[in-house]
């Protein structure tokens, strides 16, 4: 069952037009252009709705396992040199494609590890260098379900080792921003 969903998670994901744009093992996101799914009002921009946007993906086969006992100080060490590194090759990414000079923001959703925007995720993002806001869904309740459902599924088949710390009715979603400038002052 796990074979299949990594085949569906496959064909959404290259539906969805995400790409690998850094094959080094030690890179742990993917990407995606799109547009702001609303106004952005951050810190240091505010992006108009529509607005392009390039969008963060964990690539989910290359996230360390969460060990059974939960994660612990490693592990999270290890979750954010990577993230850290990887941001830092989308910037490089970025830079090396003039046509990403377009990009007003950096970003996307996600289901937290550990609960909303106050959550140890919503920590981490703010680390480095994100806001985070509450999850604004274009299909409201029903199409939180079905993502945080989807997520429920990325995690069981990618890292089964972390469901007794995600339990279904508990996941939140973010999003996550950051204006393409200071992404790039930061990373680039």
């Amino acid at each position: 069952m796990r074979l299949l969903f990594r085949g569906v998670d496959a064909l959404l994901s290259r539906a969805n037009g995400v790409f690998v744009f850094c094959e080094d093992p030690q890179c742990i996101l993917r990407l995606s252009l799109g547009s702001a799914p609303h106004p952005l009002s951050l810190p240091a921009a505010l992006i108009e709705s529509e607005a392009p946007v390039l969008l963060i993906h964990l690539w989910n086969e290359r996230l360390p396992a969460i060990s059974p006992e939960g994660p612990d100080l490693a592990w999270g060490t290890m979750i954010l040199h990577s993230f850290r590194y990887s941001l830092e090759a989308v910037a490089s990414f970025m830079v090396q494609n003039p046509e990403l000079r377009k990009v007003r923001a950096v970003g996307g959703a996600t289901s937290l590890p550990f609960g909303g925007v106050h959550g140890g995720g919503g920590r981490l993002l703010q680390v480095l260098g994100f806001a985070v806001f509450p999850y604004r869904s274009p299909l409201g309740a029903f199409g939180v379900f079905w993502e945080n459902f989807y997520a429920w599924l990325l995690i069981w088949t990618y890292n089964p080792g972390s469901l007794p710390y995600r339990r279904f009715w508990r996941m939140r979603r973010s999003e996550f921003w950051t204006a393409a400038d200071e992404f790039l002052r930061r990373y680039g």
